[in-house]
């Protein structure tokens, strides 16, 4: 049965989700279709421009992505801190670099003399689109729409390009953040469309990699790693950057065991952190797309209040 957007995703639970849109049928989000031998491998930056151009407006940042052929993933990490930090001008430019907006908003933001009424009013409608950037429903809403009616209007047809809604997966802690990201970004290597994390086209672990050979802090727009946890930790993914590589390598050694051979004795200092064995770390990264939440045992009996339910199906890690 379908579940209500309502019950899978809730910031009081995990501010982190895994997301996934297929396209229906045998439509071709980007890539070649060899059957039909057209190339649509140019719809990549489609996608890719769209995701991290609304994570500059809404409060909404990206960890990890990946754009296959008929299919995308996408981790991101809801930042209510940031929209309750934003004036009301801040927040109506936002949610209008998508929208055309009422024409009282504009009036209002052109510094028209409005009523007492008309200016609350316009504020009632700017606290409504602050809820809306902190919205991942809406966040995905805006992205497959636009997606969806430029490849129509390319191949000259109408009707569902996208195979009914995406699906959304709690991640509850930081094990499951890790197991989602490092199976996001690895989704060109297991598919042997590419052999190493670094020449995975259009994902994020490329865009990361070349960021650092840049010497740039963090690769643009989307979110940043902010090192171990510690006291006065700045925002950001609570792993480092390093230790995240380093894991994503081993990871993608392990899967496919055609690739450059084992690290002899060693496993990243993340795993250790994390406290996952290799054997329960490969299990997870496998199956990261059962159900609807990932987390420990503890944590995700913890989070069903928020979720509003008494049950979920998923898949949990053990406790540290």
């Amino acid at each position: 049965m379908t579940k209500s957007r309502a019950s899978l995703i809730s910031v009081d639970a995990t501010p982190y989700y895994h997301c996934v849109s297929r396209c229906v049928r045998r439509s071709f989000l980007c890539g070649v279709d060899e059957a039909g031998g057209k190339s649509y491998e140019h719809r990549r930056g489609w996608i890719e421009k769209r995701l991290l151009a609304l994570a500059q407006s809404f409060c909404i940042d990206v960890c990890a992505y990946a754009i296959m052929s008929n299919h995308y993933h996408v981790v991101l990490h809801i930042n209510t801190e940031q929209a309750k930090l934003l004036s009301p001008s801040e927040i109506a430019e936002r949610w209008l670099a998508f929208h055309q907006g009422p024409l009282l908003v504009q009036r209002w933001l052109q510094g028209d003399k409005l009523s007492t009424s008309e200016t609350e009013r316009c504020l009632e409608i700017v606290e409504s689109w602050r809820a809306r950037l902190t919205s991942i429903s809406w966040f995905m809403r805006l992205l497959n729409q636009h997606i969806a009616t430029e490849a129509n209007r390319e191949d000259k047809c109408t009707g569902h390009f996208w195979e009914g809604r995406f699906k959304s997966q709690a991640l509850l802690d930081e094990k499951a953040l890790a197991a989602a990201m490092a199976y996001v970004d690895l989704n060109p290597v297991r598919a042997a469309i590419a052999p190493t994390p670094e020449q995975s086209a259009h994902t994020s672990v490329k865009a990361r990699i070349e960021s650092l050979h840049k010497d740039e802090p963090t690769a643009p727009y989307l979110f940043p790693f902010s090192g171990n946890p510690r006291e006065n930790m700045p925002e950001g993914i609570p792993f480092r950057l390093m230790d995240y590589l380093e894991l994503v390598e081993w990871t993608g050694r392990q899967i496919r065991d055609d690739k450059r051979g084992h690290i002899e004795n060693t496993l990243p200092p993340l795993l250790a952190r994390l406290g996952l064995e290799p054997d329960c770390w490969l299990n997870t990264c496998t199956r990261i797309e059962r159900g609807n939440v990932v987390g420990s045992e503890s944590a995700v009996k913890a989070a069903l209040p928020h979720l509003n339910r008494q049950r979920v199906s998923g898949l949990r890690l053990p406790d540290s």
